[in-house]
């Protein structure tokens, strides 16, 4: 089975009342917890890259690692590009053989954001690759993601940028934010700007960004084993399942992916304060990111049972 685009997971996504999770990747053994958790639980899986992995991984390392997962799961699995800033770095990764790709323009004034993701969209499409874009903006730090404050998305303009820009799915903001340290006080995601986003778009596949719990047994796993993370606070699950059940068909999960394997390996060196073998912390990292991602799949997602 080769790497397939999103469109079809979307569809089957918005008409069921799930979302897919689209998980960042790194490195090997996060690939493999990944797709390891969504065979035992048989769903289609978005693996996305960020630019920073670019660089750290190099892209052709991470492409063979995920045309081998598509190979040995013989699961759907979509390959996207995560916030994609440039005109070039889309078309890099269009032509590198990825099946997804978000364009990320929110920064820019509207008309500018319409112009580049128009630009990226009907490149992409040419050569069978669907699109993502970003309306409204998130707060919070994550790689070269980094915003200090959030600005909601405005209803009044989604329609006017889908059909100009023609793009397949749209991130929007409604009080989702980037990292481990999304909320000072109580969490509350703006479902009325959802809504009112489904209304103007019926059938269209909405995305969230920022959309990491902070599973708090990591985080304490991490500051007991000699980490400083006080405060860090995510997203609710049962507001996130909330979302999945209505047009919100992608559902990006990164954080909480790093403080699995942060904290499992912080645990393991600690109580094993000889060992030098890699594949012994490791190991247990790919187990923990595993066993994260299937409840994710299951009890946030919803979408066991959907490959």
């Amino acid at each position: 089975m080769p790497l397939t685009t999103s469109k079809e997971m979307f569809a089957k996504a918005y008409d069921g009342g799930y979302a897919v999770g689209a998980f960042n990747v790194n490195n090997m053994e996060t690939i493999q917890g990944i797709v390891e958790a969504g065979v035992e639980c048989r769903s289609p899986l978005i693996l996305q890259v960020s630019n920073g992995a670019r660089k750290y991984a190099k892209m052709v390392y991470l492409k063979k690692l995920v045309e081998a997962a598509v190979e040995d799961s013989g699961l759907p699995i979509c390959l996207h590009l995560d916030h994609g800033d440039s005109f070039e770095l889309c078309k890099q990764c269009v032509d590198d053989g990825f099946t997804s790709v978000m364009i990320d323009a929110s920064k820019l004034p509207f008309d500018q954001n319409i112009e580049l993701s128009k630009k990226v969209a009907e490149y992409a499409h040419a050569r069978g690759v669907v699109v993502e874009a970003e309306l409204g903006t998130l707060a919070g730090v994550e790689e070269h993601v980094s915003n200090k404050y959030g600005c909601f998305t405005n209803p009044d303009e989604v329609e006017e940028f889908v059909s100009k820009t023609g793009v397949d799915s749209l991130a929007i903001a409604i009080g989702t934010s980037h990292g481990a340290f999304k909320f000072k006080g109580e969490a509350k995601l703006r479902f009325d700007i959802l809504e009112e986003v489904s209304e103007r778009l019926p059938g269209f596949p909405i995305v969230l960004h920022g959309s990491s719990s902070v599973p708090q047994e990591y985080v304490q796993m991490i500051n007991e084993f000699g980490g400083a993370m006080p405060g860090a606070i995510g997203v609710p699950e049962d507001q996130l399942r909330q979302a999945a059940r209505l047009a919100v068909c992608k559902i990006n999960i990164d954080s909480d992916l790093r403080l699995a394997m942060t904290g499992t390996i912080r645990k393991y060196l600690a109580e094993h304060p000889a060992e030098f073998d890699p594949r012994k912390y490791l190991g247990p990292a790919r187990e923990n990111i595993k066993q994260l991602v299937k409840h994710k799949i299951v009890d946030v997602l919803g979408c066991d049972g959907k490959a």
